[in-house]
């Protein structure tokens, strides 16, 4: 079936008892046994599972085309999850410009526990092939990645990790299912933060492993996922799957709406730089235009000057919410450099803008007098 069905329908099945198209949210944390020990309906704890938890999971694995999802708390318990599967000695290869939390997550959490890492341009294959150790055994990518929008040859990054060894971990929470499918293109595993574009709304907090197959690895994850109970309650997993219902309709809207700023920002005498894969400057365009079929709602754009210039735009928008994450309905504007870490490799100037679901000549209209 098509995205636009499984959507809807994928983990979705009428509620039993009441005939109920809505699934009722199971707020119970334990489930009753029958007299011979057993669990009739399949489910002991809501730790090792619970009923909106498995219909998001099963949702979310159609969505990718993967065998099985996880869900955990948020992406970076996700990508947590991921790197305590691994083993102290492991080698991992990872984005140089890696969303800033994980990487702090690998350098100041995994590294003392045993992790090693390397962080690299991904954009470069050559790059990319010398860092490889006798140890490495995964490669993490991000693309597009945030908040640069650098892309990465999802296929090509496979094809190298697999031929040494390795598994191919795409962070795909930019381009949603909707637009991208990295477990065709070789990955072995997906990466969602959920509370993006799969929630939708900038209400609810989740992540997600999606895997082509299953594995050792997978069996680790979900043991992981189990022992340490980094989940999402029934009411977030309930909100995120009723968001994942209008997915394909929103991102379609906000990648057409983000393709004509893009086009307005690119010709400002403002804008130094605007960093989105959908235009023909961009360096990626060409393999992104390969493997997405559009190319998304978030952008950044570099102002003329410094950290002052770039903050005196943000401050003068009235439509636009300065306010961080994206995927939601309302347009978002932020200064990526001054939340992440110190040593980020964000820009100084760097604006990073979510386009929502408003009308995009208002859009236009409120960022023509931030860049007076």
């Amino acid at each position: 079936m098509e995205i636009e069905t499984n959507a809807i329908h994928a983990g979705h099945e009428p509620d039993p008892a009441s005939g109920a198209i809505v699934p009722p949210i199971h707020l119970t944390t334990t489930y009753e046994r029958e007299a011979d020990g057993t669990y009739p309906h399949g489910f002991t704890y809501s730790r090792t599972s619970n009923p909106n938890r498995a219909a998001l999971e099963a949702n979310l694995a159609a969505l990718e085309g993967g065998a099985e999802a996880v869900m955990l708390a948020s992406g970076s318990a996700a990508m947590m999850t991921l790197f305590q599967a691994l083993q102290p000695g492991d080698h991992v290869l990872a984005p140089d410009n890696l969303y800033f939390g994980i990487r702090k997550l690998l350098e100041d959490v995994f590294a003392p526990w045993g992790l090693e890492s390397t962080f690299v341009d991904m954009t470069d294959l050559n790059v990319v092939e010398r860092a490889f150790r006798p140890g490495t055994r995964l490669v993490v990518i991000e693309t597009p990645s945030n908040p640069q929008l650098k892309i990465t040859d999802i296929q090509a990054a496979a094809a190298l990790a697999h031929g040494h060894g390795a598994l191919l971990a795409c962070d795909n929470t930019i381009a949603t299912p909707v637009l991208q499918h990295p477990l065709e293109h070789g990955a072995d595993l997906v990466i969602h933060a959920t509370t993006k574009y799969l929630g939708g709304h900038s209400d609810v907090m989740g992540g997600a492993i999606v895997a082509r197959e299953n594995s050792p690895l997978l069996e680790k994850i979900k043991v992981i996922q189990n022992l340490g109970g980094a989940i999402p309650s029934p009411f977030e997993c309930w909100l995120t799957l009723r968001g994942i219902q209008t997915l394909p309709y929103r991102v379609r809207a906000q990648a057409a709406n983000a393709l004509k700023i893009a086009r307005f920002l690119e010709s400002h005498p403002k804008v130094e730089k605007v960093l989105y894969p959908g235009l023909a400057a961009h360096e990626g365009h060409e393999i992104a235009g390969r493997q997405m079929s559009a190319f998304g709602g978030l952008m950044s754009m570099l102002v003329k000057g410094g950290q002052d210039e770039a903050m005196t735009v943000a401050a003068r928008v009235q439509l636009f919410t300065r306010a961080t994450s994206f995927g939601g309905p309302h347009s978002l504007i932020e200064h990526r450099a001054s939340i992440e870490a110190p040593g980020t490799k964000t820009p100084p100037n760097l604006l990073r803008l979510s386009i929502g679901l408003e009308n995009v000549e208002d859009l236009i209209a409120d960022l023509t007098s931030a860049l007076l």
